[in-house]
């Protein structure tokens, strides 16, 4: 069943399970065992000695070890003991590599178990017509969980209702603004993921309002599920360095042998003796084996991977430094790579001043004023700590509204308990407002935050003038690949008995504008100066709009005048 595309009833009957009640115990039971458990499975790992063993799987380190052993051997038999420094040497050097190439593929197999870890670990659920907590590994398809803003999903899941519901999803579609999410909505069968907004996914967090939802899939089949197994599936292809040596390991072992077998057969037409023209035969093919080839290769190599080590790059097999030293080209995501996937405030327009200013720590009053009043109408919280760290929790919009106040020396807590919010409009998708009424001075002040074209419709005749003004500047911040949001207020004598979007959102007063962007990291502009100069080109991949990615590449130095961005 393509669960996106189906009616909410039709979805239930397919799971065989109630919205109110979710599944019975021995149910969940029948179901745990025959679809496992919700988390990513691991391939089956390969034991220290296997991994041991495959460092020999090389031309060059097989003929070595051939060597070794006949030269040991024959030195045995020649009774030359203490001349077995020579076939010592080379298992000494073999083996030294051996353990190095096992040790750097295990510091790097640990790094790549972060991902196991991306699950959530607990779940809010209703089984037996009861809401419980329970670890999410439990989950199984055809139970209904609860999610609210701060939760991260627990696995895939269909939405029975939601309200004001947002989701953030950039881990799979690299968008780092939330995704509107709809209960009602259908959605055609082959809307792309990042389109699927009756849908929610393992490992993405909601952002803001709350849901209900059935679970659709469970760990390996969820979208998470199959990025992991993606991964684990791949094959280690050889790198370009382990072609050559292959192939030199197989010239000079070829070359070796019928060397070797020519000295042999001019020695025994010569009446030589035969062990001593096999001795010098073998001694020729051991000579024609550069044994230090592996052991300074796996020193530089290691090096090498020290140095990326201490750059925070994890290599997972040694012979991929050389790989990596050769690419002339690189492609990266933009979201969380390029780019910090946390929305920044960084311009403001405000009618008052007809200005627009750069979010810093010493704005005007004017500028100061709009993100005071925005931030009251917001629902996100964001914890500042004390070695200058941020944690956002909501919508990244919000939270961007609310760490710009903060830099003009405001704090959300304390604006709320000097300004109490006495009513408020949740965020609707149909709106694309929300509305606050916070008692500000003895004043009931309504503070409308939106999409501009919304809040537009809903000013005051007289506003005129300043909203064809708000317009130009609201198409300039989008040309600059801004997410805009429009802001407006009124001031009321007394409460309203009734509170309605008639009697809240109407003859509004236009304040301004907020734009707010994904910033670039600032690490990223030196890495990709360093590339160019090095003669390699940077490539962005996005899921984002062609605007938006264009303006980030452009900042970075990625598209260049010539260039082209391609969808």
């Amino acid at each position: 069943m393509i669960f996106h595309n189906e009616k909410i009833q039709d979805v239930l009957t397919h799971l065989r399970t109630d919205a109110h009640s979710g599944l019975p115990q021995e149910e969940v039971s029948k179901r745990l065992s025959e679809y496992g458990e919700n988390k990513l499975k691991e391939k089956k790992k390969k034991s220290t000695l296997k991994r041991f063993a495959e460092q020999f799987n090389d031309t060059m380190i097989i003929i070595l070890l051939a060597a070794a052993i006949i030269s040991f051997v024959i030195k045995a038999v020649e009774g030359h003991v203490n001349e077995f420094y020579e076939p010592l040497l080379i298992l000494l050097i073999v083996i030294v590599n051996a353990i190095m190439g096992v040790v750097q593929e295990g510091k790097a197999e640990k790094a790549l178990d972060a991902l196991m870890n991306m699950s959530a670990l607990h779940a809010k659920v209703i089984r037996n017509g009861s809401e419980g907590m329970i670890d999410a590994k439990e989950l199984v398809p055809g139970d209904i969980i609860r999610l609210e803003a701060g939760d991260f999903v627990p696995a895939d899941a269909r939405l029975i209702r939601s309200t004001s519901l947002k989701s953030e999803e950039s881990a799979l579609t690299g968008e780092s603004v939330a995704s509107e999410k709809d209960a009602e909505a259908i959605v055609e069968r082959t809307a792309p993921l990042g389109d699927r907004h009756n849908m929610v996914y393992s490992g993405c967090g909601i952002a803001y309002g709350t849901a209900y939802a059935v679970v659709t899939a469970t760990g390996v089949d969820t979208e998470m599920g199959k990025i992991a197994n993606l991964l684990e599936s791949e094959d280690d292809a050889q790198t370009p360095l382990q072609k050559r040596l292959t192939k030199l390991g197989k010239n000079l072992g070829l070359g070796a042998i019928l060397i070797s077998v020519i000295i042999f057969i001019i020695g025994f037409i010569n009446d030589i003796p035969a062990l001593e023209i096999f001795t010098i035969a073998v001694s020729l093919a051991v000579s024609a084996i550069p044994e230090g080839l592996p052991a300074i290769i796996t020193v530089v190599l290691s090096i090498g991977v020290q140095r990326l080590a201490a750059k925070n790059s994890i290599i997972r097999r040694l012979p991929a430094v050389e790989t990596l030293g050769s690419a002339s080209i690189i492609c990266s995501d933009k979201t969380g790579t390029l780019t910090q996937n946390k929305m920044t405030l960084v311009k403001v327009y405000s009618t008052s001043i007809d200005k627009v200013e750069e979010v810093g720590r010493e704005n005007s009053w004017a500028v100061r004023k709009m993100l005071n009043l925005a931030t009251l109408c917001t629902e996100g919280s964001v914890l500042f700590q004390e070695d200058g760290g941020e944690q956002h929790i909501g919508d990244p919009t919000e939270t961007a509204i609310i760490v710009g106040a903060y830099k003009n020396g405001s704090n959300k807590e304390t604006l709320l308990k000097q300004f109490p919010r006495v009513a408020e409009l949740p965020f609707d998708s149909d709106r694309k407002l929300m509305t606050s009424v916070n008692l500000i001075d003895g004043i009931y002040t309504v503070i409308v935050k939106g999409a501009f074209d919304s809040i537009a419709t809903r000013c005051a005749e007289n506003q005129s003038k300043s909203l064809e003004k708000g317009r130009v500047q609201n198409e300039a911040m989008s040309r600059d690949a801004l997410r805009v949001l429009a802001l407006a207020y009124k001031e009321m004598d007394h409460m309203p008995q009734e509170i309605s979007m008639d009697m809240l959102e109407s003859d509004l007063h236009f304040l301004g504008l907020v734009g707010m962007i994904d910033p670039p990291r600032q690490e990223a502009f030196d890495a990709v100066a360093l590339c160019k100069r090095a003669g390699i080109k940077p490539i962005m991949i996005t899921g984002d709009h062609v605007i938006t990615a264009s303006a980030i590449a452009s900042q970075l130095g990625i598209l260049n005048d010539g260039d082209e961005a391609i969808s």
